[in-house]
């Protein structure tokens, strides 16, 4: 197949799920011809990376102002912030005559922020002379308006309170619109397919697709050591600044913690992860040993997180909301680290992981489940070892590629899919 895959943002290792999908549908043989914007001369390396893997790349910068601009225009309108902040007219117009003068099997379009230039293709392919028009498919990810819906109620940040208050009911809207007007919808979660399909009022709309994970990156040893530590320590992981994990971060070092240092006050934690905002980094002041050492580390950004995953004796995810699968999660269990998990955090595993994470709820009971596991080796060498059997069952990337394949190739007839490639 010949796949347009548009990205308002560069596929990276931080964008796992467009970069990972991409290099899946390459290693199956599929011409990919990538439309994305980037912001650094980082992201310009990383889609040269893509070029030498064999995947055709169109992209614009897209400027702090360029961003600031589309934010503020999209105050004026119907649509969400969401829907405006990553447009650039120039990566529209190529886009046009990308359509118009080649032949694809099937358009792909990645999240909330590229679902306008899905829309833009699919008003230039429906006035073609073309009989046989390609899908246009949307990779939602998550349902970005169940996010906000939580958000507002239980997000420790208050301009995180106040953007998804504000956004909320534009955001509903317009993706119950999405949901009906492109050919394929996806989600990484059955919970966010089924809010997907309630907004729209469509109850079989949406396929989900779940993320994976590369196995063979995090089975292979890093060439940037551990640094030494003889504490019983705990790893968070995760993009700092994002507001879920900036209300996770301190749930977990104001409310869980305590409980743990009372019974084991030698216990670290380390927050690892991208620009933390200054509630997260002023934490290890706030708490300190009896000794005048941290008990929380703030890690900023690192080279390569599986160091502090393998020598964590516990990966936690105390989320008390998100959407979608915490690849957080699937990374820690890759790396066969046992991971103590939230209800939310573990929504989204099949099963909710089976056996293979232990799943807690509330402060008391997380605190709980973190003195025993520290306190049982071989219970934690146990789950740290059916995780990684979970994660190679349900979340290798190839499976994930081939499943998006499958789901590439159906078409929706008398409400009942069928394959049509």
């Amino acid at each position: 197949m010949h796949i347009l895959f548009i990205s308002p943002y560069t596929p990276n290792l931080i964008r796992v799920r467009p970069y990972q999908l991409i290099r899946a549908l390459r290693r199956a043989g599929h011409a990919v011809t990538l439309a994305t914007l980037w912001r650094s001369a980082t992201e310009q390396t990383e889609l040269e990376a893509l070029r030498q893997l064999g995947v055709e790349v169109m992209a614009h910068p897209l400027s702090s102002g360029r961003a600031a601009w589309n934010a503020l225009a999209a105050l004026a309108g119907p649509a969400p912030i969401q829907a405006r902040f990553c447009w650039h007219p120039a990566l529209a117009q190529d886009l046009a005559t990308l359509v118009q003068t080649q032949q694809f099997d099937v358009v792909h379009v990645e999240h909330l922020r590229g679902a306008r230039y899905g829309r833009h293709v699919q008003s230039i392919l429906q006035h073609s002379a073309d009989a046989e028009r390609p899908p246009v498919v949307w990779d939602s990810v998550d349902c970005i308006s169940h996010l906000f819906a939580q958000a507002a109620q239980q997000s420790r940040s208050l301009q995180g309170r106040l953007m998804t208050g504000l956004e909320l009911a534009r955001t509903r809207r317009y993706e119950g619109q999405l949901v009906r007007q492109f050919d394929r919808v996806l989600a990484t979660a059955h919970t966010d397919a089924q809010a997907l399909n309630a907004l729209a009022g469509t109850p079989d709309k949406v396929h989900v697709l779940a993320n994976g994970v590369d196995l063979a990156y995090f089975t292979q040893r890093s060439a940037m050591p551990a640094a030494a530590n003889d504490r019983p320590t705990l790893v968070f992981s995760g993009k700092m600044s994002y507001h879920a994990n900036v209300t996770a971060a301190l749930h977990l070092v104001q409310d869980i913690m305590p409980l743990v240092w009372a019974q084991q006050p030698d216990v670290l934690v380390q927050l690892v992860g991208k620009d933390p905002p200054a509630s997260l980094r002023s934490l290890a002041n706030l708490h300190m040993g009896a000794d005048g050492t941290p008990r929380v580390i703030t890690t900023g950004t690192v080279p390569d997180l599986r160091p502090y995953l393998r020598q964590a004796d516990l990966a936690v995810a105390p989320v008390p909301y998100g959407t979608g699968i915490q690849n957080k999660v699937l990374e820690a269990m890759a790396c066969a680290t046992p991971v103590v998990a939230s209800v939310q955090a573990a929504s989204g595993l099949r099963s909710q992981g089976g056996k293979a994470v232990c799943v807690a709820d509330g402060a008391a009971e997380f605190a709980q489940a973190i003195l025993s596991l520290l306190a049982d080796p071989a219970c934690r060498q146990q789950l740290g070892q059916a995780g990684r059997r979970y994660v190679e069952q349900w979340h290798s990337w190839d499976a994930v590629g081939a499943a998006l394949i499958t789901i590439y190739g159906q078409r929706m007839i008398y409400g009942q899919r069928i394959k049509v490639y």
